[in-house]
């Protein structure tokens, strides 16, 4: 198996974990309409394999993350929900992740400051 193409970033650098599906997310969230690889790579702040870019716009397809649809040779890519929406399906999946749901969610809470109202506003608590 061959090594993999550093994802470099502004300036050269090789990009940080995520940062490349964080910049391509972020592209597509502002985009007015689903777009294609080579849309995403004429926007992107640094140049990028071709082949780089499909393979992480097919992982993010693949974790629920992006639909597409096909568009001419190739596909078009959008989120499929808004970055709240994504925000909310990540807090999901990382409780779902503790062996202790309970205790997970209860440390959250007890961190909460400034949102608890909120929080309970939004469950219909009060208090």
């Amino acid at each position: 198996m061959g090594a993999q193409e550093p994802v470099l970033g502004a300036g050269g650098r090789r990009r940080a974990n995520g940062a490349l599906e964080a910049e391509i997310l972020g592209l597509l969230h502002s985009a007015e309409r689903a777009l294609t690889p080579g849309d995403v790579a004429e926007r992107l702040m640094a140049p990028l394999a071709h082949t780089t870019l499909a393979t992480t716009l097919a992982r993010l397809k693949g974790r629920g993350i992006l639909e597409r649809t096909p568009l001419g040779r190739s596909y078009a890519y959008r989120p499929v929900t808004d970055e709240s929406g994504l925000t909310a399906r990540h807090m999901h999946q990382v409780t779902d992740a503790g062996t202790d749901r309970a205790s997970v969610l209860t440390h959250f809470v007890d961190e909460l400051s400034d949102d608890e109202d909120l929080l309970r506003r939004l469950l219909g608590s009060d208090g």
